[in-house]
């Protein structure tokens, strides 16, 4: 089994605004002295996480990450009709297992059964939440020291197997991620625009009043991004406990969630949604890199070829340029182009070529 699987991907939004700054315009980053789009891998990885594609291929294998687990539980509690106080307090015991719950405030008087920093709970672990909460329900003083015992790293969660997981309180059951996102930049120089809108009250009739019944301003820009992700195979097999088909499985769901999803943001005002044009994919034991130092220099359409042509074009040069100095970067290597006239090779044989 090869070590290391590199995915490289090209892929062009129309006008967008797919990830968002702290002014609700679309993220940039500069790179080669200009000014490029940027998709943070925490929007990528959230978006695939959450989208059909995990929850079909990996339904019973995804966690949860919340900060309110504390309020589920102790929902559950008043279901079981558990008296009040016992039920809040025992979730509190039980939240706080997984990180140091928040002080309770006059505005908020369950503000202290949530924690203060996200936690990943893996399907075990909600399962021997479920299993106590029943256990105290039956008729009990609360739980005791072997009761809390709920965090444990022998899980299936697929996700937290991939992009893995932090818990301060708690660093013996911290995971290391086995799969690395790159932040996805344009491979061009962008300008990001205004788009000033209005919307019509459908009941003025314009008989006094002929203005907008709203005036609003939003930013967009569009371009072909590169995305690099790299998946430590082995290490995702170590943290699903040694389940290589579960492991097959993850990375065929992340492969066609890469090509396939993209983030939520503002969507249903452009209807941004794109698949892949380009993947390169390989594999081998080497030091995994990136291909990014191909777009330094920002692509431009030449010759008659668009952007996206040119794009893989330097994408596949860097590539042998790379091999020529430093030797072969990886055993095997794979591509799907749906820019040529017919298209060459296709998602299934990337996800195959990956499994094998």
């Amino acid at each position: 089994m090869s070590r290391f699987i590199q995915l490289h991907l090209l892929t062009s939004y129309p006008p967008s605004n797919l990830n968002r700054d702290d002014l609700g315009r679309p993220k940039t980053a500069v790179m080669g002295g200009k000014t490029r789009l940027r998709i943070s891998s925490q929007s990528l990885k959230r978006a695939w996480r959450k989208s059909d594609v995990f929850e079909e291929a990996l339904e019973y294998h995804m966690g949860t990450r919340t900060k309110r687990m504390g309020l589920k539980i102790y929902k559950a509690f008043l279901e079981e009709k558990v008296p009040d106080k016992k039920a809040k307090d025992w979730a509190k015991q039980i939240a706080g297992q997984f990180g140091k719950c928040k002080k309770q405030t006059d505005s908020n008087p369950l503000e202290d059964l949530e924690i203060e920093q996200l936690a990943h709970f893996s399907p075990e672990e909600e399962n021997a939440i479920n299993v106590l909460i029943g256990k105290l329900a039956l008729g009990s003083e609360g739980p005791d020291e072997n009761d809390l015992k709920l965090l444990t790293k022998q899980q299936s969660a697929v996700d937290i197997s991939m992009f893995g997981r932090m818990l301060a309180d708690s660093p013996a059951y911290n995971i290391e991620a086995a799969v690395q996102v790159a932040h996805a930049i344009t491979v061009h120089e962008v300008a990001v625009e205004d788009d000033y809108f209005t919307a019509v009250d459908d009941l003025n009739e314009g008989e006094e009043d002929m203005g907008a019944g709203h005036i609003g301003e939003t930013e967009f820009a569009a371009g072909v991004y590169y995305l690099y992700v790299c998946i430590n195979k082995e290490l995702l097999v170590k943290n699903l406990n040694g389940n290589k088909e579960l492991a097959d499985k993850a990375v065929a769901a992340l492969v066609e969630a890469a090509s396939k999803v993209a983030p939520t943001g503002k969507q249903n005002s452009f209807a941004s949604r794109a698949y892949a044009s380009y993947i390169m994919a390989e594999k081998g034991d080497q030091q995994p890199r990136s291909l990014s130092v191909a777009y330094l220099k920002p692509v431009r359409g030449d010759n008659g070829s668009g952007i996206m042509a040119v794009a893989i074009r330097e994408l596949e040069e860097n590539r042998s340029r790379m091999e020529k100095v430093y030797g072969p970067c990886a055993d095997e290597c794979k591509s799907m182009n749906a820019e040529t006239g017919a298209g060459e090779g296709s998602l299934n044989e990337i996800i195959n070529f990956i499994k094998e």
